[in-house]
Parts: structure tokens; sequence; C-alpha cells
């Protein structure tokens, strides 16, 4: 039981993936660090969740100077990669193209297991064997975990995006329709009130 315990903290240990909230502000630029083995899996999923046209620029930047990947002005999106040298990455959220307004970005960077060759054991070590490819299975389960719950929180702030722009674009419509009534009623008490003086007689004594 020992080792099942054991490796579920080196799970936890070995892989990341952290859920973050930023304010963008007008005219600036947020970046994010983090420093990799050569071959890990990575992988950047962002979604704004507030902020004028919720859209901001994305930039992925290898530790050589390459940028691996760059998006403008996107609302959401997601990008995976292994990382071809060891050293930092860089993942920058820049907001220069707005004038005024700040963004509220949801983010998460999730980094796996440096992908490892399989070592072939003996029959002597069957055991061992057996735990290993436990360890792997279980591995592969809180990596799915992982993915299930950046999956449940990136649903999340696209539904209350939705939400908002529904409630924005019905609180509008009811506006317009009390907007019509009232000018409807204006015009008809107007159009009483002409006909009546219209149709009066006047008489000069």
């Amino acid at each position: 039981m020992r080792w099942l315990i054991s490796c579920l903290f080196l799970i936890f240990l070995s892989s990341n993936a952290n859920c973050y909230f930023i304010t963008v502000d007008a005219h600036a630029e947020e970046c994010f660090f983090d420093k990799v083995e050569a071959g890990t899996k990575m992988g950047l999923t962002f979604e704004i969740a507030e902020g004028g046209f919720l859209d901001i620029d994305v930039k992925i930047i290898g530790p050589d100077g390459k940028i691996i990947y760059q998006g403008d002005q996107e609302s959401s999106g997601k990008y995976t990669f292994a990382a071809h040298l060891r050293g930092i990455y860089t993942y920058c959220f820049g907001n220069q193209k707005s004038s005024m307004t700040p963004k509220v970005v949801m983010f998460n960077m999730d980094i796996g297991e440096n992908l490892k060759p399989i070592e072939h054991t003996s029959d002597e070590n069957a055991p061992d064997a057996y735990h290993n490819k436990i360890d792997d299975m279980i591995k592969e389960l809180s990596t799915s975990l992982w993915v299930v719950k950046s999956e449940q929180e990136y649903m999340q702030v696209r539904d209350r995006n939705h939400r908002a722009i529904n409630e924005s674009t019905n609180s509008r419509v009811v506006m317009w329709a009390c907007f019509e009534a009232t000018v409807l009623v204006c015009m008809s008490i107007g159009q009483i009130l002409y006909l009546k003086r219209f149709f009066e007689v006047r008489r000069v004594v």
C-alpha cells in the first residue's frame, strides 16, 4: 500500500495544472514562465472572462527565443506541444491594442511528464514490472482528471460570458419594447387631441 501512496504523491508533484485569473490592463502585457526538460508535454488553455470585445493577444516563446505559438485578438483557445529544448518557456498575454479597457483572462498551464524510454525488465522482477504498469495507469488517470477539471473551469467561464451576453441582449430588447410602447401611447394621445381640436365648432358671438 505504501507504493500506491508514494505513486500518488509523485503524480501530484510531476503533473501540474493550475488555473489562474489575471487582469491585463490596457497597453500592457503579462508574462509567465515555466522551466521544463526537453520532451516534456506542455499545454495552454485560455478564455477571456471580462473586458471589451473579449479578445487578447497570446504568444508562447521557447528558451531559444523562437515563437512557438502566436495569436492576435483571440477570445479563447487551446494549444499543446512538446518542449523541443530544456529551459524556460514564456507565456504572454498582450492587451496593447485596447485603448482603455482591461481584460480578465482565465488560463491553465498544463505541464506533463518528460517522455522517458521504456525499460525492459526480466521475469525475476515481475512484481516490479506489475507495479510500474499500475503506476503508469494511475498517472494516465491523474492526467485525465486534470484535463476534466480544466475543461470544467473552461466551460464555466464560457457559460458565464454567454449568460452575460444573453442578459444584456434581453435587457436591451425589453428597453426597446418599452420605448416603442411609450412612443405609441404618446402618438395616440397626440392624434386624439389633434382630431378633437380639428372637429371643434367655434362660434363667434
